[in-house]
């Protein structure tokens, strides 16, 4: 059975359809079978994203009992399988997001990982995600709101009796004006599990279609990545961190 990890942040535009997708292909890389469900049914990327915008079946199709989870699933060229959400607005309505938790059991039986993208604040279709969950990512931002509405996240799961597996802080500039990797860290009551720089590459890797772990693979936003990934694997890994890093223990 495949663990099924909900990305979650509260806030909208933190980078958590950007995680998604590449902790994905990063997990992918590692040789695991990998599927990445869009659970952001009113506002999807993930298709978008990985240059799948319109497939004759989705993820609405199968909440509205009109077909099977399996008929749902394409395959990326990398290898990464992927269950995209309609981007019609008359796909919006009339699907049953309690069946969820179903569905995404169903896929754990197909791969080694089911990866999770959730909506933005705390609706029915995020909690519907939350609780499929067997553990849970929280994505933010280094600044004071991304952080106010992550500690949302983090309480709604945690009332759930969901396991906070870590946070990932995107965007990271190092900057002064940001806050302190060890006061999230306090406010979140959390591990960090990666923070991830701010790099135009993310760009470049949305217009290409793909995720920054395959058209920039060097790069200190796929080295991150593929950090991150190694340690939900559970593997050991060595950190290049920085000296404040090393000083504060993260």
């Amino acid at each position: 059975m495949a663990r099924i990890i909900v990305i979650n942040s509260g806030k909208g535009g933190v980078g958590k359809t950007t995680t998604a997708i590449n902790l994905g292909a990063s997990l992918n890389k590692l040789n695991k079978e990998v599927i990445i469900v869009d659970a952001n049914l009113n506002t999807p990327n993930i298709g978008l994203q990985l240059g799948a915008p319109v497939v004759p079946i989705t993820l609405n199709h199968v909440l509205k009992g009109k077909a099977a989870i399996e008929d749902a699933i394409y395959e990326h060229c990398s290898g990464v399988k992927i269950v995209p959400s309609s981007l019609s607005i008359k796909e919006l309505t009339k699907f049953n997001v309690k069946k969820l938790p179903g569905i995404m059991s169903k896929l754990s039986e197909l791969c080694d990982y089911v990866i999770v993208d959730s909506a933005a604040g705390f609706g029915e279709e995020v909690i519907a995600a939350l609780e499929a969950a067997d553990e849970i990512v929280i994505v933010t931002n280094p600044e004071m709101p991304a952080v106010t509405d992550a500690l949302k996240a983090v309480k709604v799961a945690r009332g759930m009796g969901k396991e906070i597996n870590g946070v990932i802080v995107t965007r990271h500039n190092d900057a002064k004006y940001e806050m302190p990797l060890s006061s999230i860290k306090s406010m979140l009551e959390s591990q960090i599990i990666g923070v991830v720089p701010e790099d135009k590459v993310v760009k470049e890797a949305l217009n290409l279609r793909d995720a920054v772990s395959h058209t920039h693979p060097r790069n200190k936003v796929a080295k991150k990545y593929l950090e991150i990934a190694r340690k939900i694997n559970g593997e050991m890994v060595e950190e290049n961190r920085g000296f404040f890093e090393r000083l504060l223990g993260l």
